[in-house]
């Protein structure tokens, strides 16, 4: 029986113009998973058969992770819309804060910006400041 490489050349060419068209996917997602395991079956030892219960095994493990994934997901957004929220209530706030030389600033945001690494307000006067510990938000 002739069964083709993972890291065939003939199979990294194919997947080479596909990849044009679809966006990389670091993870195994469910239809690449489905053709990995019909690959598997149409390949096994005829006299030596897998289990079934081991394909049961992967499948479920297989939708675990799925479903794990997809949380992840919604989680991020809903994380997102509440750092919008959050942020929204800090403009027009007054914030005071200590920089790492011991200076003391304070001043009125006037708008949030919110990257990867979390929310920046600026101030009335340019300055910038993490949202984050240290930092006092009072009325103005």
């Amino acid at each position: 029986m002739n069964v083709t490489s993972a890291t065939d050349s003939t199979s990294q060419s194919s997947s080479s113009t596909s990849s044009t068209t679809a966006p990389l996917s670091t993870g195994v997602d469910y239809n690449t998973f489905l053709k990995l395991l019909i690959a598997e079956m149409k390949n096994q030892d005829p006299t030596n058969p897998m289990d079934t219960s081991q394909y049961m095994s992967q499948f479920a493990q297989m939708s675990s992770v799925e479903q794990a994934m997809q949380t992840n997901t919604k989680l991020d957004s809903l994380l997102s819309s509440q750092s919008l929220s959050q942020a929204d209530g800090l403009i027009g706030k007054t914030v005071s804060f200590t920089d790492s030389t011991g200076a003391t600033f304070s001043g009125k945001v006037t708008s949030i910006s919110i990257n990867s690494d979390g929310s920046v307000a600026t101030l009335e006067d340019g300055t910038k400041v993490a949202v984050g510990p240290g930092i006092t938000i009072s009325q103005s």
